[in-house]
């Protein structure tokens, strides 16, 4: 399997039946709501849309989350750093 360039070895997906997604290689979580989870992974900006999406479990020293709910695509994007770690969301997105 070819790396990414850029792209860290510990980011992984895994998608059971489109209603649990299991993520690791997770930096922060930096939304989330029942249509859209957007995330900072090792890979990049990862945005999760679906349906009625819930953040199920998130452990973020692991870097690790679980998103239940009915997914609809994942979209990578290179834009990386909103905010540097320990920002609260409201500073990013207004600071």
């Amino acid at each position: 399997m070819e790396e990414i360039k850029g792209m860290g070895p510990s980011h992984k997906v895994i998608l059971e039946g489109r209603r649990v997604a299991t993520l690791t290689g997770v930096k922060d979580v930096l939304s989330f709501d029942l249509h859209e989870v957007l995330l900072e992974t090792d890979a990049g900006m990862l945005s999760i849309k679906g349906n009625d999406l819930h953040v199920s479990r998130l452990s973020l020293d692991r870097g690790e989350v679980d998103v239940d709910g009915l997914v609809d695509s994942f979209i990578y994007s290179q834009a990386s750093g909103m905010g540097k770690r320990g920002d609260s969301l409201f500073s990013r997105l207004f600071g």
